[in-house]
C-alpha cells in the first residue's frame, strides 16, 4: 500500500500516538481515588482508529490487551452514526465489550477534528465497588451476574458534553463507597479528555489526513512484524489439556483443552471441547479469552512490539458457545481470571518444550485476589481491601525463576505498600516474606512465592479470596520439578487454624484473627542433578532450600 505521509513525519506521529496512550495512563493514576488504581495500576488506557481498531495502549494490566477495542466496537455497533463530539460512553457488560467482570468499568470517548471523527480514546479501570451482594463486588459463590453489581450496557454518560446526572445518581445510590467510585469515574473521563486533546493537537500540527493515515500504517506495520516472527516458529498442530480447580460452588475440577495450529501466516487456537460455562463465578467471556491469548502470543512472537490490533491479525481464536471461555448471560464472572488464565496457560504448556528461549516453566497462575473489609479502628468508617497477590515464576533454560511477581495477566502492577495498607485499612501486616518451601527444584530452580499475613484490628471483619492453582502445582519443564500451590488459611486469636483453602467467601474475622496467604513457588527447569554445586550451597545459605532438600532433590552430599 502506498502512503502519502513521508516516513519521517509518520515516525513522529507514531511516537506521538504512543506517548498519548502513556500520558492518558499517567493522568488516570494521578487523579484516581482508589488504591487499586493509583497504587496497584489495575487499569489500561489507549486509543483506536475510527473503526475501533486498537492503535496504541498504555496499561498496567496485560489482561486488558484487546478489551479496549472490543469496548469501542460495541459503542460503534450500538450507536452507529448517533455519536457526537462531547459524548462519553460507560460500559462494563462482561459478555460483550466489557470482557472481564463488572468491577472493570470502561469509558469510551469519540475524538473529532473540525467536525470529522478521527479516533476513539478509551480506558478500563477496576472500581473498588460496583454494588452486588458482597462488599467489593467479587464473590467466590455468586451464581448469576445479578449478584455481582451494577451493569452498564454501553450507556451514554455524556451527551454532547452534558453529563447524565441520573446515571451518576444511580451509581452513587447503589455502591457502598460512592466517593471512590464516582471519583474514579471522573479520573477516567479526565484521562480521555487528555488523550483527545493530544490527538487534536497532532491533527493541527501535521494534518488530519496524515494522522488518520499514520494510524492505518501503524496497524499494517504491526501485522508485518508479527508475520515475520510467525515464520520463525515451529509449524504443526499441538494439543494439550489441563484442569481448573473448581467453580467455587462444587469441588469438581473442570477440563479445558487446546488444539493449536501454527502455519507461516496463522496462529490458530481452538478451545472447543472445553468445559461448558459453570454455575460459579470463574467463567470468562470470549473477550477475556482473546485478551488472555494475546498476552502469550506477544511473548512468543515479539515481546518488544508495540501493542496494536494489527499485530494480532494472524491470530485466530475458536471456542464453543457458552463454554467456560465464552460465557453468556446470566453466567457469573466475578472471578473470571480463574478460567481466563488458561487461555494462555494451555499455549504456554504446549510450546514451552519447543521455545525454551522464550517460555519458562509454570508460574503461580492466579491473580490470587484478596477482598477484606470492616470497621477501621481509628476512624468512624468502613475500609475495603481489594488487591492481587504476587507469587513465584518458573525457571527458564538460562536462569532461576523470578520471586514475588504478579501472574502473567496482571502485568506491570504492584502491591499496596505495607505502610499505605496499615494506614488506610483496619489491619496490621504481620508478615511479608518469601515462601521458601524448596519446591521447583531444577538445574534452574523456580522462584519462591510469598507469605503475607493480615491481622484484624476490629471485630466483624470479613475476608474473601480466590487462589487458583490450589489443587495442582506450578509445573516444571525439561526434567525440572513442579513448584508448589497457592493457598491461604485463617489463624484464630486462640491459636486454632482453619484451612488451607483455595476459595472462601465472606469469612468472618474478629480482632486478633490472622489471614495467612501463601502463593506458589514456580516450577524448576532442567534436571536438579545438573545444578551447579556452588548454587546449591548458596541456596542453602540463603534459606531457599534446606540441607535435607538439597540431599533429596539435588543429590547434594554436603560440604567437602
Amino acid at each position: 500500500m502506498k502512503y502519502d505521509t513521508d516516513p519521517f513525519t509518520y515516525e513522529v506521529i507514531k511516537d506521538s500516538l504512543i506517548s498519548t496512550g502513556e500520558e492518558m495512563f499517567i493522568a488516570l493514576a494521578k487523579t484516581s481515588m482508589s488504591p487499586i488504581i493509583y497504587e496497584v495500576l489495575d487499569y489500561a488506557c489507549g486509543l483506536t482508529d475510527r473503526k475501533g481498531e486498537l492503535v496504541t495502549q498504555g496499561n498496567g494490566v496485560t489482561g486488558f490487551i484487546g478489551m479496549l477495542s472490543f469496548m469501542v466496537k460495541e459503542t460503534i455497533d450500538k450507536y452507529g452514526e448517533d455519536i457526537h463530539e462531547g459524548d462519553v460512553f460507560l460500559i462494563n457488560d462482561p459478555y460483550k465489550g466489557g470482557g472481564s467482570h463488572l468491577c472493570d468499568v470502561g469509558v469510551v470517548m469519540p475524538v473529532f477534528h473540525q467536525g470529522e471523527l478521527i479516533s476513539f480514546v478509551a480506558n478500563k479501570a477496576h472500581w473498588t465497588e460496583v454494588g452486588g451482594k458482597d462488599t467489593g463486588s467479587m464473590s467466590t459463590n455468586s451464581t448469576d451476574i445479578f449478584q455481582e453489581g451494577l451493569q452498564f450496557p454501553c450507556l451514554r454518560l455524556f451527551d454532547k458534553g452534558e453529563a447524565n446526572d441520573q446515571i451518576i445518581e444511580l451509581i452513587e445510590t447503589n455502591v457502598r463507597f460512592p466517593e471512590l467510585s464516582i471519583g474514579d469515574l471522573w479520573a477516567q473521563v479526565a484521562s480521555l479528555r487528555t488523550g483527545g486533546g493530544r490527538l487534536k493537537e497532532l491533527c493541527d500540527k501535521y494534518s488530519r489526513q496524515s494522522v488518520i493515515e499514520s494510524m492505518e500504517r501503524f496497524l499494517d506495520q504491526g501485522e508485518k512484524l508479527t508475520l515475520n516472527e510467525l515464520k520463525k516458529l515451529p509449524k504443526g498442530t499441538f494439543e494439550v489439556e489441563d484442569l481448573i480447580d473448581d467453580d467455587g460452588i462444587t469441588e469438581e475440577q473442570l477440563n479445558v483443552k487446546l488444539k493449536l495450529t501454527i502455519t507461516d501466516d496463522e496462529f490458530i487456537c481452538d478451545y472447543r471441547g472445553s468445559s461448558p460455562q459453570v454455575q460459579g463465578p470463574i467463567n470468562s467471556s470470549y473477550t477475556g479469552l482473546v485478551s488472555s491469548v494475546r498476552t502469550i502470543f506477544l511473548a512468543i512472537t515479539n515481546s518488544n512490539q508495540d501493542v496494536n490490533d494489527g499485530a494480532f491479525r494472524p491470530l485466530k481464536i475458536i471456542t464453543d458457545e457458552r463454554s467456560v471461555f465464552s460465557a453468556q448471560r446470566p453466567a457469573p464472572v466475578s472471578m473470571y481470571w480463574e478460567s481466563m488464565l488458561y487461555g494462555n496457560e494451555l499455549i504456554w504448556q504446549a510450546l514451552a518444550p519447543l521455545l525454551p528461549n522464550k517460555l519458562s516453566a509454570g508460574h503461580l497462575m492466579s491473580v490470587c485476589t484478596v477482598i477484606m473489609g470492616g470497621k477501621h479502628p481509628d476512624k468512624d468508617e468502613d475500609f475495603l481491601i481489594v488487591e492481587p497477590s504476587v507469587g513465584g515464576w518458573g525457571a527458564t533454560n538460562e536462569r532461576d525463576g523470578d520471586t514475588g511477581q504478579f501472574c502473567v495477566l496482571d502485568g506491570e502492577t504492584f502491591n499496596v505498600p505495607v505502610e499505605v495498607a496499615e494506614t488506610a485499612y483496619g489491619i496490621m501486616v504481620d508478615e511479608y516474606s518469601m515462601r521458601t518451601d524448596g519446591a521447583g527444584a531444577g538445574k534452574h530452580r523456580g522462584g519462591p512465592g510469598v507469605i503475607r499475613s493480615y491481622r484484624s484490628l476490629t471485630d466483624n471483619q470479613f475476608f474473601t479470596a480466590s487462589f487458583g492453582r490450589h489443587k495442582t502445582n506450578a509445573w516444571g519443564a525439561d526434567g525440572g520439578h513442579d513448584g508448589s500451590n497457592n493457598e491461604f488459611y485463617i489463624e484464630k486469636n486462640d491459636g486454632q487454624i482453619d484451612g488451607p483453602f483455595g476459595k472462601y467467601n465472606q469469612y468472618k474475622l474478629n480482632k486478633g484473627d490472622r489471614v495467612v496467604l501463601k502463593t506458589a513457588t514456580g516450577g524448576g527447569y532442567g534436571k536438579p542433578t545438573d545444578r551447579n554445586r556452588e548454587e546449591i550451597e548458596l541456596d542453602i545459605k540463603n534459606g531457599y532450600i534446606t540441607l535435607e532438600q538439597a540431599k533429596n532433590d539435588y543429590n547434594y552430599s554436603g560440604a567437602e
